[in-house]
This record gives structure tokens, C-alpha cells and sequence, in this order.
């Protein structure tokens, strides 16, 4: 009997050899580090204001050719109201921000046009959305400095007469909501 088992053995033995060696798993590859390169620095963009000054201070020549000077209305409340002629909000807001300041004695509004664009464009497009109030080209490269850089448009300050910051706007605002903030601000209602 051993004489039948020996070839079955064998035979098993040769299949065996036969199986493909198990080959360990090949290393994966290390990962490739790029060397490091140096890279050009940016070139120097504006610094942004981060906040507003309690007082802010604001000097700058209006498209009519006038310099409109923020301290020089202490005593009024005002309404410095950044926007742009391409932001569909601003311009929904200006006919009411000019009725507000043609209508009310103690308010006045200054509108900052934060944007890239031509003194003659801005004329040109003051003929099409004529306001009552004076509006100023800003250098978005070189805003106000004692105003924080718009996070969005339109962006408002009340100043009470004092001339400090009374309340800030972030979006569209009305003339009911400025003399809500008047009102809450301990400023009379006219």
C-alpha cells in the first residue's frame, strides 16, 4: 500500500511546485517631497482696516469738484454710505437715502463710491441716478483709513453729532431704520 501512496505523494509534491511563489508585496513607493522653492513674495497689497475708529476722520474731494470734510458737519447727524454703481442694492437705496437727506435738517448723507471707475463715468452715471447728496470717488486701493475695509456693499456709518460711529450697516438700510438708530442713539425725531 505504501507503494500506491508514494507516487500520489509525489504528485502532490510536483503540484506543489507548480503553485506561483509568493512573492512578499512589493515596498510602496516613499512619497516624492517636492524640494522647497522659494517663492516670489506678493507684491504689497493695501493694508485693511479692521475697525472703525470710534471718531473717524474723512477728507476727500466729491465729484462736483467740492472737499467735503466730515469733521466740518459735528453738531448733524451723518450718513456715510460706501457703495458702487454695479451693486443692485446700492442703487435701490439711493433714492431714499437722497429723500432722507433733502428732507431732514439735522441729516446729512455722503455717499463713497468704492470702486474702480472714471470721474466721467461716475458724472455720466450720476445724470442717469441723479441724488440730492454729495458722492465721492474712494481708491479701493487706498480707502478711508478710519473706516474698516467693506466686507459688502453698501456698507453704512451713522455718525451721531458727536462724531462718533453710532451705528454700522452692513446691507441695504432705509431712511425708517436710520431714524430708528437716531432715535435709539438718543437723537431727536424730526
Amino acid at each position: 500500500m505504501t507503494h500506491k501512496l508514494l507516487p500520489l505523494a509525489l504528485l502532490a509534491l510536483l503540484l506543489a511546485g507548480c503553485k506561483p511563489e509568493q512573492q512578499p508585496p512589493a515596498p510602496k513607493p516613499a512619497p516624492t517631497v517636492a524640494p522647497e522653492v522659494a517663492v516670489p513674495a506678493a507684491p504689497a497689497q493695501p493694508s485693511t482696516v479692521q475697525q472703525t475708529a470710534e471718531v473717524p476722520q474723512l477728507t476727500l474731494q466729491t465729484v462736483d469738484g467740492q472737499s467735503y470734510d466730515l469733521a466740518s458737519h459735528r453738531g448733524q447727524w451723518v450718513v456715510v454710505n460706501f457703495w458702487a454703481t454695479w451693486c443692485a442694492p446700492c442703487l435701490q437705496e439711493m433714492p431714499e437715502l437722497s429723500a432722507l437727506h433733502a428732507m431732514r435738517g439735522n441729516v446729512e448723507v455722503i455717499g463713497l463710491a468704492y470702486e474702480d471707475i472714471e470721474l466721467g463715468e461716475m458724472q455720466a452715471f450720476l445724470k442717469e441716478h441723479p441724488v440730492a447728496y454729495p458722492i465721492a470717488i474712494v481708491d479701493t486701493y487706498n480707502p478711508p483709513k478710519d473706516f474698516a475695509t467693506p466686507r459688502g456693499l453698501p456698507m453704512t456709518y451713522l455718525i451721531a453729532p458727536d462724531g462718533k460711529v453710532a451705528k454700522q450697516f452692513l446691507g441695504p438700510v432705509n431712511a425708517h431704520e436710520i431714524e430708528q438708530a437716531i432715535t435709539a442713539a438718543g437723537g431727536k425725531a424730526v
